[in-house]
This record gives structure tokens, sequence and C-alpha cells, in this order.
């Protein structure tokens, strides 16, 4: 899991894809921390992509890092709704407190479990990761 962490965290950037009906989506992320053992990420309760994943939990994400690798990641993203999670999330990301805080309605973390995380270059061959 911390190897997965640290390559998002380099990244930085990282393109969530989620279902709406039978048409996918996709879109930048950044926000990626680890709270209570469990890789969380962040968006907004009115934003488009909570709504698909509340119909479909399963989510996939993949990002480019150094040296030509890259991480695809597939998961069940699941809601927790307690105040800690979602401070923790905001503490990390400090400039997101201007558009979001913990008690407003519209911040919403999820922690992503039943991961299969895959490292992949063009040179070797992937690395399989689970959590």
């Amino acid at each position: 899991m911390d190897e997965v962490l640290q390559f998002l965290k380099e990244a930085k950037t990282y393109f969530l894809a989620t279902a709406d009906g039978n048409q996918p989506r996709v879109r930048p992320f950044g926000t990626i921390c680890k709270y209570e053992d469990k890789l969380y990420i962040q968006t907004g309760h009115v934003k488009d992509v909570y709504q698909q994943i509340e119909k479909n939990p399963k989510i996939e994400l993949c990002a480019m890092g150094k040296d030509g690798q890259w991480l695809r990641l597939s998961a069940t993203a699941v809601r927790d709704d307690r105040r800690e999670a979602r401070e923790h999330m905001l503490n990390e990301y400090p400039s997101l407190k201007g558009r979001y805080s913990a008690d407003d309605g519209n911040c919403e973390v999820l922690y992503l479990k039943d991961v299969t995380a895959s490292f992949c270059s063009f040179v070797c061959e992937p690395k399989v990761v689970r959590f």
C-alpha cells in the first residue's frame, strides 16, 4: 500500500475513471492519503463523479510516473462519513480548505477497498500489489 501511495503522491495527478450508465468518465484527480491503514480520495458531494460512484462504486485510476513507469489501480470506493476522516484529508491538502470544510455537507472522502494495483512499464513485467 505504501508503494502505491508514494507513487501517486510523486505523480501528483492521476486519472480516475467511473461509469456513467454505459459511458465511461475519466477526470484528473490529485488527492490521495493514508488514514487508518487505508487509502483515501476526496471529492465533492455535488459533483457528477460522486454521484457516479454512489451508483457504481467500482473505480479505476491510472498515473504516469518517472522513468516511463505507470500505475493502474482498480478498487471499490467506499464512503466514510466520519468527520475525522474528512479533517484528515483536509489537513493533508490544506489548499482544499478554500472550497471544502469537514462540516459543509459537500466534502466527501472515500477509502479504497479490494485494491489491485499494477506497476507497469514497457521494459518490465507488471508488478501487482493487492490490499
